[in-house]
């Protein structure tokens, strides 16, 4: 490997994502970029990235049964969202702060702006965060959301 290729570090290979713009999935159309992406030199933070080790969590903090109760559990079909987070060269990453945000099991957010019509969970917070082990690994306990009613563009 080159030296490029053991950095902590790589600038993103635009090859290899597809491309933002694509016609025939109709949401990229008004959400792609209009004008060309510029490239920003990456600073010391954004390469080396800040440590989570010292943080302390809270018992419930990744269970999203537990973490809002106000008296009962939330509704909703009960779920593990799991996963490991990983450097550009499959490295894992520990000590890494992950965090969750989700609809309730009526598809609403606890969220000022969130004006849609399912009533809010009164033992459901929709938030979470988890510090990932020494192999890049986390976890949640959760609900299954329900559907977040939004427009498409047709």
């Amino acid at each position: 490997m080159s030296d490029a290729d053991n950095s902590r570090f790589v600038i993103r290979d635009r090859n290899w994502h597809p491309k933002a713009l694509t016609p025939d999935y109709k949401t990229s159309v008004a959400r792609s970029p209009r004008q060309a992406l510029v490239s920003i030199p990456q600073s010391a933070s954004e390469t080396s990235g800040p440590d989570f080790s010292h943080l302390k969590m809270g018992r419930f903090d990744n269970d999203l049964l537990l973490n809002f109760n106000n008296g009962g559990l939330p509704v909703g079909e009960r779920i593990i969202v799991s996963g490991r987070v990983c450097d550009q060269y499959g490295k894992p990453i520990p000590h890494t702060l992950v965090e969750m945000w989700q609809a309730n099991a009526g598809g609403r957010y606890r969220h000022k702006n969130d004006r849609y019509l399912a009533p809010l969970d009164p033992n459901f917070g929709g938030v979470g965060r988890a510090l990932t082990d020494r192999d890049g690994y986390y976890s949640f306990r959760t609900i299954k959301p329900g559907p977040y009613p939004w427009r498409r563009p047709e």
